[in-house]
């Protein structure tokens, strides 16, 4: 088996090896502006996944895509020279569509604001459905009071309040 420290390593070393040939080696005008943005490597370090990211529509996007294929090979031995390995890893490049997810949890989370401050509007001009104090509050006042039925009582019977 192959140490996952070492597999990071010879990912995070193949991130930077293509970050820095693109910059300074590919010479390609339809590389867009690119950013390398991880590198992942398979156990057995035979192939590598190298995400990316462009900054510009769809057809930039395209573009980069066919420069990588095509600077693919060149890109591949500097990899394999640069790793000493006994086989260079195979690359593959997927673009990396972070922004678009960045989108759509922007577009969430503005809708939930949005939903929030309709709550809060309602809330503000809503009032209760019943009384404002739904609860039983015992007044002073209210065993001064006779409640209808008490008349029919014998007044031998103590009353709520001699009871307490």
């Amino acid at each position: 088996m192959t140490d996952p420290a070492k597999v990071r390593r010879h990912a995070e070393r193949i991130r930077e090896l293509v970050a820095s040939v693109v910059r300074s080696q590919i010479k390609d005008p339809r590389l867009g502006m690119i950013t390398i943005t991880d590198a992942r490597i398979t156990a057995d370090l035979r192939d590598a996944t190298v995400f990316y990211t462009v900054l510009g529509d769809a057809a930039a996007q395209a573009s980069t895509a066919a420069a990588l294929e095509s600077a693919k090979g060149m890109l591949r031995s500097t990899v394999g020279k640069a790793l000493g390995l006994r086989h260079s890893p195979t690359l593959t490049f997927v673009l990396d569509d972070v922004q678009d997810q960045v989108k759509h949890i922007d577009d969430l989370l503005a809708q939930a604001r949005h939903a929030d401050a309709e709550v809060q509007r309602l809330a503000a001009s809503a009032r209760y459905a019943g009384d404002a104090q739904p609860y039983r509050v015992d007044d002073e006042d209210a065993d001064d009071v006779d409640v209808e039925g008490d008349e029919d009582e014998d007044e031998d019977t103590p009353s709520a309040a001699d009871r307490r």
